[in-house]
């Protein structure tokens, strides 16, 4: 065990660590010429094309240091604040953290956020500049940054760069030196906590697990506390490139177990595994359980399609925890889900990800948070759908989620990103000038502002150079109303919102226009119309397409043109009232691009 080290690399998005876990895997030989490329770790075709971690990805290498050999377990992980939950994970599993910085942009709102977390797992934090090759390196002013940050000395900040290989030596003789070895007993009741798991549909359910306390062998009789359920463990082994199967892991260490699960239900990730026979009493306190800040509905195209949508859901919750999901039934829509993701990006994601993988094409209904509604009777409920909210007249208050936001950017930028904050409802709380042209601002602002397109007008008004991360705060009183889009006077439950009665106006009448020219026409007339409760807020008129029935008549009198036209009226009106306005998927995603 004293020859173990785990370890994970936290960092802002972009700032390099995948480069830098691929020289890694390069030096200590894991991965031979053959076997390399760019990002390694990131196995997801959609990982490769936007350049971004999505998933945790554990992998082993062997280093010689001093003559002895030393196992390492690196834990990538992704940068973006929409998978924070998945470097908690990774955090929990870990005695120390490499925090990555880029040489040229300094530290970020993430890289805080992430450090923050690293440090209250008491984690040995090991700082490395990267990008140092890049002739915009700044390494003096941002070992500054580093040093006011996390109060090391600035001879412990290695320098090195992911892209040429310099300094990764430096960087694994200081795995080595100083990050503990495990605490563990491998003598004690087998103790081993589940931090991701994958589903192969030859092999079922494979789980990833650090073992804390104890040995687990192959054949041995396991029980997954949390499910209760107990199984055989068919292979234990390690994670290299590939899995390589092994007859024990021991304390300390990091695995796999493949023990024949079909359900991907049966496996939870935080979950602890023990012996059947020789059980440890107490769970690993992992991880905090997810929180989801953005809902949506999913549904099939088809509505036959519901069952392999929900096979395709539960598969691919079980590669990424942080999905939450139940079902639900729209009168526009049919049978679905409501899925409570962690942001914007997460969602964008899941559904590329159910098409990809699953071949789901699958709409999306318009995102929002969740509310706390108290009625006048004292009763409280929660409430992530617009279409659950009781009647105006037994509404008493409605409390909408409030965050705080941490906004890190230069010093020019900081007008235009207060004017988008306070546009957005949001109180600034904050301003601290970390050097003298970087700024922090810290802003409260209600979560339903920034579901939409936050990020990204944060990042026009600033050029890209702010970076963003936020926490939850509380619940506070705002005076929502529930706007409704009607089409021919039915209501379209899927493009309902919950709003600020200041911004409906606008809202409704926006999308009433965006809808309009995504509609296709029809036979008849189409009103589209925004109303709150009773009241019609914006209408929109799509025009229908006519033939010209008085082109046969030259001359002669206008009696007769009238009636061919009331003939066709009276047919335009019995269409209007046997047919069906088919939304097309455009324009549930147009709501969220409104401002385009």
């Amino acid at each position: 065990m004293k020859n173990i080290r785990n370890f994970c690399i936290i960092a802002h998005i972009d700032h390099g660590k995948s480069t830098l876990a691929d020289r890694l895997l390069e030096f200590t030989g894991t991965v031979t010429d053959r076997q390399m490329q760019e990002q390694v770790l990131d196995d997801m075709e959609l990982e490769r094309e936007r350049g971004i971690t999505i998933k945790s990805h554990a992998i082993q290498m062997l280093y010689e240091h001093e003559g002895e050999n030393y196992v390492l377990n690196l834990i990538d992980t992704p940068g973006h604040v929409d998978f924070s939950y998945e470097v908690s994970r990774s955090i929990a599993s870990c005695d120390g953290a490499l925090l990555v910085v880029d040489a040229s942009q300094g530290i970020e709102a993430q890289t805080i956020s992430n450090l923050y977390l690293a440090m209250d797992h008491d984690l040995v934090i090991i700082p490395v500049l990267n990008k140092m090759d890049l002739a915009s390196a700044m390494p003096e002013e941002v070992s500054d940054q580093i040093v006011d940050l996390t109060g090391l000395q600035r001879d412990e900040i290695i320098h090195a760069s992911g892209k040429s290989g310099y300094g990764v030596d430096k960087i694994l003789d200081a795995i080595v030196e100083k990050i503990p070895a495990p605490k563990g007993d491998p003598e004690a009741p087998l103790q081993a906590l589940i931090f991701d798991s994958v589903f192969n549909s030859y092999r079922g359910v494979i789980a990833y697990y650090r073992v804390f306390n104890g040995v687990i062998r192959k054949g041995d009789k396991v029980k997954f506390v949390a499910t209760n359920k107990e199984y055989v463990a068919e292979e234990v082994g390690v994670l290299l490139l590939e899995k390589s199967p092994r007859e024990s892991i021991s304390a300390g260490n990091v695995g796999y177990i493949i023990s024949g699960i079909k359900e991907a239900k049966e496996v939870k990730v935080g979950d602890t595994i023990t012996h059947v026979d020789r059980p440890h009493i107490e769970a690993i306190k992992g991880f905090e359980d997810v929180k989801p800040m953005v809902y949506a509905g999913i549904y099939p195209v088809e509505t036959d399609d519901f069952e392999e949508l929900r096979s395709a859901v539960e598969k691919l919750q079980l590669n990424d925890a942080s999905l939450v999901y139940e079902p639900e039934s729209s009168a526009a829509l049919g049978f679905g889900f409501r899925c409570g993701f962690l942001g914007m990006l997460h969602m964008e994601i899941i559904q590329e990800r159910l098409e990809r993988e699953f071949g789901m094409t699958v709409i999306t209904t318009v995102p929002n948070v969740s509310y706390h509604v108290f009625t006048k009777k004292g009763q409280q409920l929660i409430v992530n759908n617009p279409s659950e909210l009781p009647d105006v007249t037994y509404v008493d208050r409605i409390e909408e989620p409030f965050i705080i936001a941490q906004i890190i950017t230069k010093s020019e930028y900081i007008g235009p990103i207060i004017k988008l904050c306070i546009d957005k409802r949001g109180v600034i709380r904050n301003q601290i000038y970390l050097t003298s042209d970087r700024v922090e601002l810290s802003f409260e602002l209600p979560l339903a502002e920034i579901v939409f397109d936050f990020y990204d007008r944060l990042k026009s008004v600033s050029r890209g150079y702010a970076s963003f991360d936020y926490h939850t705060s509380e619940y506070k009183e705002a005076d929502l109303v529930k706007l409704d889009i009607l089409l021919n006077a039915e209501p379209v439950d899927a493009l309902s919102a919950l709003i600020h009665r200041e911004n409906s106006y606008d809202f409704g009448r926006r999308i009433c226009e965006k809808l309009r020219k995504l509609i296709p026409r029809q036979q008849y007339d189409i009103a589209i119309q925004a109303s709150i409760g009773a009241k019609i807020i914006a209408r929109e008129t799509i025009k229908a397409f006519r033939k010209d029935v008085t082109a046969k008549c030259y001359g002669g009198d206008i009696t007769r043109k009238r009636k061919l036209l009331e003939k066709q009226k009276k047919g335009k009106r019995r269409m209007r009232q046997i047919g069906s306005v088919e939304v097309p998927q455009s324009a549930f995603l147009a709501v969220l691009k409104l401002n385009e």
